[in-house]
């Protein structure tokens, strides 16, 4: 049995050929698929090494086993707001970069919701591409294959070319293949299970801290993990083919549950097998509890599952990259930024001190600027009860409801610098620690204040701007009639030949 393209599904959008679309509407006769389809996307991406060793880290922070599988729990509830991001594709029909015009207007997103989804991507390629790199290059020595000099390089570059590939091909692609690698990485990570139970030492205990200090560490962990679901700003790029009338609470329940469950139980095989090795490099010390077999099984999945993530992570990347003006394809930017990335990768690998003191800083300070964004965006879809127009979204002239004032929408700008500052000064990272987070301790609340104080300022000023006082003026909104019934009667009335977008 092999992945093959669904009934109904469009030209642009089919397996094994190269997605079409870009950041563009796609229209309601192009419009298939089934929500249950999207927890697959995002399993897939989300049985993932990284989650494991996030976990490790919990317990290198010198956390108590019960408090950092709490916080390994908590962390990923943020998964129901990715969820509910998720709700918006449909509804416009367009990918989260081209919804996030409506919140800081056509040039406004260009620096906040593009340029912000640049850096953001590329630094998850990195990471992504790192990881499958050193276990490529540990599966090799396992075998009794040396590189020669400069070979790691070479193993670097084979690793970007099979981690962008698919990023390549598209949604169709992407839907296809989803449940193949959920499968695979299913069962390694469940007979990873097995041997890290029964390995774990249940009495593991740490030295006990200051209360303060305690706190310090719990609230620093919380950050740690909520990085990571508070970095996929990006559900409707793969939700914008379902049909605009399809049931939103089973998008948002089959995208948040899609990612939250690989997160907890493998961030919580993480903690556990903390306290039977040292997880500051697993993919050597794991050798210890499981038998010699496994160890490339487990070297492996590492491979895998990085490709895996980087698919999605990727896929919206290209998009990120049209948004901000770049003209050429979505397959064409993908290339390009995954040929940034993996260079970085090797900089990052090859030419810095500590991969994973990089890692840990880089994720505590990156949700400083997830959690502001992804929460003005799910704000955005409350006021708005999801009404988005796409076709209006698409327009980026002077003339588009979403220029508002030099094309910049000063609620969603003013919203994002002041919860993003705020939020930088409440972190307390390896490399930085905030004057409030000083001030309180050493507490770093930034994975909370964040997202709160931007979702909450956006809220306040865009009730309080004149236009949303009467639903009938504001910007982009739907005329009585829902924008794909507009669409579904044009389509009928038009000629035969009707020419489909590209």
């Amino acid at each position: 049995m092999t992945p093959t393209t669904p009934p109904g599904a469009p030209a642009a959008d089919r397996v094994g050929h190269v997605e079409t679309h870009g950041i563009e509407h796609i229209p309601a006769t192009e419009r298939h698929g089934r929500p249950s389809g999207l927890f697959w996307v995002w399993m897939s991406a989300n049985v993932g090494y990284l989650y494991f060793v996030v976990g490790g880290v919990l317990v290198l922070l010198g956390l108590p086993l019960w408090q950092a599988l709490v916080i390994t729990v908590v962390g990923n509830l943020w998964w129901a707001l990715v969820g509910w991001l998720a709700v918006s594709g449909p509804a416009a029909g367009a990918p989260s970069v081209t919804i996030m015009r409506a919140m800081f207007g056509v040039r406004g997103n260009k620096v906040f919701g593009a340029g912000l989804g640049v850096a953001i991507g590329i630094f998850y390629e990195i990471i992504n591409v790192a990881f499958a790199t050193l276990a490529a290059i540990a599966l090799l020595a396992h075998f009794g294959i040396g590189l020669p000099p400069g070979g790691e390089w070479a193993v670097l570059a084979v690793v970007g070319i099979l981690s962008f590939i698919i990023g390549v091909y598209g949604h169709a692609t992407i839907l296809a293949l989803a449940p193949w690698f959920s499968a695979a990485l299913a069962v390694v990570f469940v007979v990873l299970a097995g041997f890290v139970l029964g390995a774990a030492d249940w009495s593991y205990e740490v030295a006990p801290l200051p209360v303060a200090d305690h706190w310090a560490l719990v609230m620093l962990g919380f950050a740690i993990v909520a990085s990571s679901p508070l970095s996929w700003g990006t559900g409707a790029d793969y939700a914008r083919y379902l049909p605009a009338d399809v049931s939103k609470r089973k998008v948002a329940w089959y995208t948040a549950l899609g990612g939250f469950i690989p997160a907890v139980l493998i961030g919580a095989l993480g903690v556990v097998a903390g306290t039977a090795i040292d997880m500051t490099d697993p993919q050597l010390t794991i050798g210890e509890i499981v038998p010699a077999w496994f160890t490339p099984v487990f070297l492996g999945m590492i491979v895998l599952s990085s490709i895996t993530n980087n698919v999605l992570v990727a896929y919206s990347t290209g998009f990120y990259a049209q948004a901000l003006g770049a003209r050429i394809s979505r397959a064409a930017v993908t290339i390009v930024t995954g040929v940034v990335a993996t260079a970085a990768a090797g900089w990052v690998l090859f030419l810095t001190p500590s991969f994973l003191d990089a890692l840990s800083a880089s994720l505590e300070l990156s949700v400083t600027v997830f959690g502001p964004l992804v929460a003005i965006y799910a704000v955005d879809i409350v006021l708005r009860r999801n009404r988005y127009d796409g076709r209006a979204l698409d327009d980026t002239t002077p003339a588009s409801p979403f220029w508002y004032r030099g094309g910049v929408f000063v609620a969603g700008v003013v919203a994002m610098v002041v919860a993003v500052a705020v939020a930088v000064l409440s972190a307390n990272t390896t490399l930085y620690v905030g004057p409030i987070s000083e001030a309180l301790g050493g507490a770093d609340l930034s994975a909370i204040v964040g997202p709160v104080l931007g979702g909450g300022l956006y809220a306040l000023l865009w009730l309080t701007t004149t236009p949303y006082r009467d639903p009938a003026k504001r910007p982009g909104a739907p005329s009585a009639r829902p924008i794909e019934k507009i669409d579904t009667d044009a389509a009928a009335s038009a000629p035969t030949t009707q020419e489909v977008p590209a």
